[in-house]
């Protein structure tokens, strides 16, 4: 009888415990994915109450469930626009940057091993469809002394709502009249041409398997792979490789004047020290949260990513945020209640 006591005093022991562990469930950016991952990990281990359950599905479908309300909170490479934002009912959405990264255009030609560069014109060509042949004059021009081959290219994009399809689109919006007149910038788009994979990991899978194709990834995919990307040319007119040292002069004007919404796009920023196609990425967090004990897990989390979290960034090739947008995020915590 005594056994039988203690076990049910420990099965009961168990069950407080477990009531007071809080599971967080999150879904939304492919992108940031392998820091949040970690993040979560790394989170978990210290702080062995709570649970965060991430879903990697896109950015589109992170804010689809956060409106859904079947999500604590949501996460995307794309701010909220207005429309979807007064969509939400019950709370106001709050964005808070988490990282800055890199999208990057990946390619597979067999034969060839250099870093191709391009102009923002030649890409939103490519990807058009008007530019069709890898050894086409106007990506020869951008690459003397580089053997291409005369095959068609095959452009590989997201089936998926996508902040970093909204990244690079926004970006090819800006450097070619005809991309932002045919096509523009969103999550999702009505691709001239191309085939679609879902996720950063599906398009760098269909790049990787199919020769003579080019694609767009967050840079740690084309890196975790071992796949080739180009250089791209920035506002200054440099061609540059994407690196953290790029993406964190991409943003240096933005945090210096960083709105207070946090909603902000830093693609084809000014300098020649700036990557062309970088971002911030947001969690889309609640300003109104019910569950206390949810609600403290949150906040303690956010203050814990914008310090100790950012420690991990480089080591997954994200940039950590700048100071400046750090301070004003801690102030921002404040906001949920």
């Amino acid at each position: 009888m005594k056994k039988i006591t203690t076990a049910i005093l420990a099965l009961a022991a168990l069950a407080g415990t477990s009531a007071w562990a809080a599971d967080l469930n999150a879904a939304g950016a492919t992108f940031p994915a392998p820091i949040y991952q970690k993040w979560f990990q790394v989170y978990k281990a210290e702080h062995s109450s709570v649970q965060v359950n991430y879903q990697s599905i896109g950015s589109g479908g992170g804010i689809r469930q956060l409106t859904s309300g079947t999500v604590d909170f949501g996460a995307s490479d794309a701010p909220m626009t207005d429309e979807q934002l007064a969509a939400i009912k019950g709370f106001k959405v709050l964005h808070f940057p988490t990282v800055m990264g890199a999208v990057v255009p990946t390619y597979n030609i067999p034969g060839v091993n250099a870093e191709l560069r391009f102009s923002g014109s030649a890409l939103a060509a490519i990807f058009l469809g008007d530019i069709k042949r890898w050894n086409d004059a106007r990506i020869e021009k951008e690459n003397p002394g580089v053997k291409l081959p005369n095959a068609a290219i095959l452009v590989a994009h997201r089936a998926d709502g996508s902040g970093t399809t909204f990244v690079w689109s926004d970006y090819l919006s800006k450097v070619s009249p005809e991309w932002k007149s045919r096509v523009g910038a969103n999550t999702s788009l009505n691709w001239p041409v191309g085939l679609g994979a879902k996720g950063n990991e599906g398009v760098a899978g269909l790049v990787k398997q199919t020769p003579n194709s080019i694609g767009y990834v967050e840079l740690i995919y084309a890196v975790q792979n071992h796949m080739g990307y180009g250089l791209v040319q920035n506002a200054g007119g440099v061609y540059l490789k994407a690196d953290l040292n790029g993406v964190t002069a991409a943003a240096a004007g933005a945090a210096k004047n960083m709105p207070a919404d946090f909603r902000v796009s830093i693609t084809n920023a000014p300098g020649k020290d700036a990557y062309a196609i970088s971002t911030f990425t947001w969690l889309l967090i609640p300003d109104t949260i019910h569950d206390a004990t949810k609600r403290n897990d949150i906040k303690n989390f956010l203050k814990w990513m914008l310090t100790s979290g950012q420690g991990y960034c480089a080591g997954l090739t994200y940039a950590p945020l700048p100071k400046q947008v750090v301070a004003k995020e801690m102030k921002q915590i404040d906001e949920i209640h």
